[in-house]
């Protein structure tokens, strides 16, 4: 197979995320190379006028102090490679680098084509750097991609080094992994959703194409009209004229984490594709800026993470409502064999034990505040940790709709209901998906089994229904 080119433009999140994960083969483009080489020259002609950042001076509360030591740069890769102990994973690591080469490729920032090669020959080969985390605040990856530029060698020379530091190449990697895991979990919600609607005998209205109309909501209006797809025909009475909340506000709840991701992913496209390098080779000019601070990812990942905590909240208020007689006409917990039996009561637990972890990693990162360098550096996004709380609270979020699934699946069962008695509702096979997959023994029992399997069921599911609006966009 032929490696795939990295021009600088047009790469999407979900895209980046499939040619690291498969190793695929890359290059630099043609176009690209000759761009990285023109803004190699140009820089280097400006700063035989005027003073460049980092290249002629040293950085941060030092940027006045003009240097011409053929060495600057060796030290500052050596001092700004300090960084905690924890190394990145190996996937961060190597979508991490593949980005950084898309981004050099987009030209401006004054590295020569034989920086992003170098990269690639490490991409392709294999042969990943230990990059670690600590010392990245949303203000540029410094400590791990001074780490890189030591890995570089000798392609990394005095004048080289800070363009190659100017960059969020390993937190947008983690934010590109956290999209796509996002927007695959929140396409599967309505599977889970469904099914619990089923279980509890919803009102469809809900969906009717005229409430959405009436308030048109974008994401509110996709979800509707994934469970429309989902639940028109099915043949089962609704057993109440209104709902409780966790039925009859699904697509206002989930709505906003599809609009929520949505952003992420435009944000992502831009920062992946984007010359964010300081300083800026434009043409023959050189401009200083702030295009290394992560905000707009930062708060779409904020933003993203306090919808899906709403998202986990009605899963539980399902969850409460399905092991209720008074909503299912089943027995107490769902309980089956000996009297007082406790069927899923544990399952409530673990839910709302997943819960709390997605209010704790729910909390907004970019409330926090920095002052550093000598006042040089006021402010910072913390992008990093708002990416790595993200990849938390999915994992947490994940746990609670594994266990609305279990507990939709096991009142679904103890009411008789098939997947032919569903049809021709689309939940059908979904349906019998779940029941070939979760144990049907209802006696009193550890479910961690049954929770494990529907988080591989999930997955499963997701991997079928991936669904990346910002993808096409």
């Amino acid at each position: 197979m032929e490696p795939v080119e990295l021009s600088g433009g047009g790469l999407a999140p979900l895209e980046a995320v499939a040619l690291a994960q498969r190793r695929t083969a890359v290059r630099l483009g043609d176009e690209a190379r000759k761009r990285m080489h023109e803004s190699a020259t140009a820089v280097g002609e400006v700063a035989k006028r005027q003073p460049v950042y980092g290249r002629t001076t040293g950085v941060g509360a030092n940027r006045d102090v003009l240097t011409a030591d053929p060495e600057h740069g060796a030290r500052l890769l050596g001092s700004h490679s300090t960084t905690g102990t924890t190394s990145y994973p190996n996937d961060v690591i190597r979508l991490g680098l593949l980005i950084r080469v898309n981004q050099l490729a987009a030209g401006g920032s004054g590295l020569e084509p034989e920086v992003a090669d170098a990269i690639i020959t490490l991409l392709n080969d294999g042969d990943l750097p230990d990059l670690h985390r600590g010392g990245a605040i949303g203000t540029g990856d410094l400590g791990p991609l001074a780490e890189l530029g030591l890995a570089l060698g000798d392609v990394i020379d005095g004048t080289s080094a800070l363009p190659l530091l100017s960059s969020n190449a390993l937190t947008l990697a983690e934010c590109c992994l956290a999209y796509v895991e996002a927007a695959t979990l929140i396409n599967v919600v309505p599977i889970v959703g469904a099914l619990s609607h089923v279980a509890l005998r919803g009102n469809a209205e809900v969906y009717d194409v005229r409430v959405h109309e009436a308030r048109p909501q974008p994401g509110q209006v996709r979800v509707a009209r994934r469970m429309r797809g989902l639940l028109d025909g099915l043949p089962l009475p609704p057993a109440r004229v209104q709902d409780p909340f966790g039925l009859r506000a699904f697509a206002q709840v989930l709505g906003p984490a599809v609009d929520h991701v949505d952003a992420l992913g435009n944000s992502l496209r831009i920062d992946i594709n984007a010359s964010a390098e300081n300083p800026l080779v434009a043409g023959d000019t050189v401009l200083h800026n702030g295009n290394w601070h992560a905000m707009p990812i930062a708060l779409a990942l904020d933003s993203l993470r306090l919808s899906l905590h709403s998202v986990a909240t009605l899963s539980t208020s399902r969850v409460a409502n399905l092991v209720d007689p008074d909503f299912t006409g089943l027995s107490r917990f769902l309980a089956s064999g000996a009297e007082a039996s406790s069927g899923v009561m544990m399952i409530e637990y673990v839910a709302h034990d997943a819960l709390a972890a997605v209010r704790s990693a729910a909390q907004p990162a970019t409330l926090g505040t920095a002052t550093l360098s000598r006042g040089a550096e006021h402010h910072a996004s913390f992008a990093p940790q708002a990416a790595v709380l993200t990849a938390q609270l999915l994992d947490a979020l994940r746990e609670v709709i594994a266990s609305e699934l279990v507990t939709a699946v096991r009142a679904i069962r103890l009411a008789g209901l098939t997947p032919e008695a569903l049809a021709p509702a689309a939940i059908a096979p979904w349906l019998a998906d779940a029941l070939a997959a979760l144990p049907g023994d209802l006696t009193d029992r550890s479910l961690r089994e049954d929770l494990e399997i529907a988080r591989g069921l999930l997955t499963q599911w997701g991997d079928r229904q991936v669904e990346h609006p910002a993808e096409s966009a």
